[in-house]
């Protein structure tokens, strides 16, 4: 219950729903009482029970309304309607008024799951929004430790089934007041009956916590084991070429069976503890009325001290019970499931985000002098990526970073947008340190096209207009021209308008990048970061991105970490990096001129191109 009351702050938004469904559900279990007690009189009809009265019974103030009064005025208005209009009117009568009741009764049971569902629709709506918002506020290195599936069951399976908690939990508001209503009646019409109910219901109570017992530990387990099968999916999905190059099918099937397996193992255990708690609810029910009518059955033949008819009502009073008890259980069960999923949906929503903005962060608007790198180091883990990095970024000038894998080049674009921390040292823009500003205006100054260019299932229009609201066409246009993409962009049916697929699959590589060119050229930031953008196309491909980089680049400032030294000679300075230090700087000449390791890594390239050709 403790997970659960974290949640109530998302009732606050559907007040009115709220009001009108505790008001229908309060309406409905007073209606439940009085539908059952309405079969009285038409029993009283049918079996000719009751005194015969006919002198009005005397009301004088509301201490003579109690149940002999009310038996008394019943028995007067029956008396009356057979003297004068005949039993069978006085019958058509009572039961049309039994019929209002149910029909009320059912009418405010409508009402109330229908505000219960609008209320509960919005939770659910508010609740997945408020997750999703963490999620893409949380830093990058939180994606890093977590599994993708893992996650996407968090945020999708486990919230569904705090929905369904969520509702048994609110519903559970109607039940004790069905059960309140229907024991004040039943204590109206026998006192010493109701005696044996109030054994009932903690006897059940306390076999009920015993069968649920453990159903939280185990529905937490699965949860687990079902976020792993997504992940496992999604790898497989994403892997499926590699997966059949290297004929792995069959072990990539028996992973899945043991997740499955697993998962199937323990919902039979789940579902053997909740199989068996509404039987044994009812029976227990059962048990007690079958008591009841023994007692009541000689409380009616030998003590005479109770009429047929009040008991035939009582007994459906005492019957009627049953069903909220059952629905508590269930209630009761959902909450254990839910719980876990409370908490599996809590670990996103209290996730710390170590990146988050300071209270008094400065907003930049503009990009003036230089970007400059102090003493930086830097680890992921437990390994240092960067060791007392020093490097400075004046406006205007193209800066390259080259080494081998692993150097630390990733990291530096890593770290001047701030998607990580520096351990030591700091990172200054303009002379403001960047944990000062706010991510925001940080990035919006800073535009990236990385080897892996990353489109969304959408349009290349939309691609390319990414995080700006209002939509230009001709600003479209012309980036897509700057990027070299309107060529082969018109050559399609739809054009701007022709979906790009799962993950730009509808388009070739060299396509791909250039439209993540164009994506980098419309948000038109004064600070561009090229991370190998061309290590993974063709030669044809890599010239006509070339070009398009080249464009791009036009006064602006530029990173640009390279893999083929070719399209880096023109940089005003390259930055060789080895181990996380810088080893070399300089320009293309002056490098050749040192005769290390730059002049090594040419050599090699050259070699490498020659002997190709």
């Amino acid at each position: 219950m403790k997970n659960f009351k974290r949640f109530l702050k998302y009732l606050i938004p559907y007040k009115k729903q709220q009001m009108l469904s505790i008001l229908f559900n309060i309406l409905y279990a007073l209606f439940s009482s009085l539908s059952m007690l309405s079969l009285l009189p038409m029993i009283k009809v049918l079996f000719d029970e009751g005194k015969k009265l006919k002198k009005k019974p005397e009301f004088h103030s509301f201490k003579d309304f109690d149940l002999n009064y009310i038996e008394n005025y019943l028995n007067y208005f029956i008396t009356t309607m057979n003297t004068t209009k005949g039993p069978l009117i006085t019958l058509i009568t009572i039961v049309g008024f039994v019929l209002s009741t149910f029909l009320l009764k059912n009418l405010f049971s409508y009402l109330s799951i229908l505000y219960m569902t609008y209320l509960n629709n919005g939770i659910l709506k508010d609740l997945r929004q408020d997750v999703y918002n963490k999620v893409i506020s949380l830093n990058v290195g939180f994606f890093s430790n977590e599994r993708k599936g893992d996650l996407i069951a968090r945020m999708t399976s486990d919230i569904n089934t705090i929905k369904v908690s969520f509702m048994s939990i609110l519903m559970m508001i109607r039940e004790p007041l069905t059960i309140l209503f229907t024991l004040i009646a039943m204590i109206a019409i026998s006192w010493k009956l109701t005696v044996f109910v109030f054994f009932f219901i903690p006897i059940s109570g306390f076999l009920i916590s015993k069968l649920s017992k453990g159903i939280k530990s185990q529905s937490g387990d699965i949860f687990a084991l079902e976020g792993h099968l997504l992940s496992n999916i999604e790898e497989t999905l994403g892997g499926i070429k590699i997966i059949k190059n290297f004929t792995a099918e069959s072990y990539f099937s028996k992973k899945f069976n043991d997740f499955t397996k697993n998962i199937n193992d323990l919902n039979n255990s789940i579902g053997k503890v909740m199989s068996l708690s509404a039987p044994a609810s009812e029976f227990l029910g059962i048990l007690v009325i079958s008591i009841l009518l023994v007692y009541g059955g000689s409380l009616v033949l030998i003590d005479q001290s109770l009429s047929g008819g009040a008991f035939m009502a009582y007994m459906g009073l005492a019957y009627q019970i049953l069903t909220p008890a059952k629905a508590i259980t269930k209630a009761h069960h959902a909450l254990q499931g839910g719980n876990a999923a409370y908490e599996r949906v809590a670990f996103i929503l209290d996730a710390k985000n170590p990146l988050k903005d300071k209270p008094n962060a400065k907003v930049i608007t503009e990009f003036k002098h230089e970007i400059k790198f102090n003493n930086v180091s830097f680890k992921y883990k437990e390994d240092y990526v960067l060791k007392n990095f020093n490097l400075t970024v004046p406006k205007g000038k193209i800066v390259a970073l080259v080494g081998e894998s692993g150097s630390g080049k990733s990291t530096i674009a890593n770290l001047i947008t701030r998607f990580y921390d520096v351990n030591e040292g700091s990172i200054t823009f303009d002379g403001i340190n960047i944990k000062d500003v706010t991510t925001k205006s940080l990035r919006e100054q800073m535009g990236i096209v990385a080897q892996d260019s990353i489109l969304f299932n959408d349009t290349i229009a939309n691609n390319i207009s990414l995080g700006i609201e209002e939509m230009d066409e001709e600003k479209i246009t012309a980036a897509a021209k700057i990027a070299n993409a309107h060529n082969f962009i018109s050559d399609f049916p739809k054009k701007y308008q022709n979906n790009v697929g799962d993950g730009g699959s509808l388009l070739s590589g060299g396509q791909r990048q250039r439209i993540a060119i164009a994506r980098a050229v419309m948000k038109n930031p004064p600070i561009m970061i090229l991370d190998e953008a061309t290590s993974s196309l063709d030669t044809e491909s890599e010239k006509l991105v070339q070009n398009a980089l080249e464009n791009m680049m036009e006064n602006r400032t530029s990173i640009v970490i390279a893999h083929r030294l070719s399209t880096i000679q023109n940089a005003d300075l390259i930055v060789v990096m080895k181990n996380g230090s810088i080893i070399e700087q300089g320009t293309h000449e002056e490098l050749l001129k040192m005769n290390g390791t730059y002049h090594n890594l040419v050599s090699l390239q050259s070699l490498e191109v020659s002997q190709l050709t």
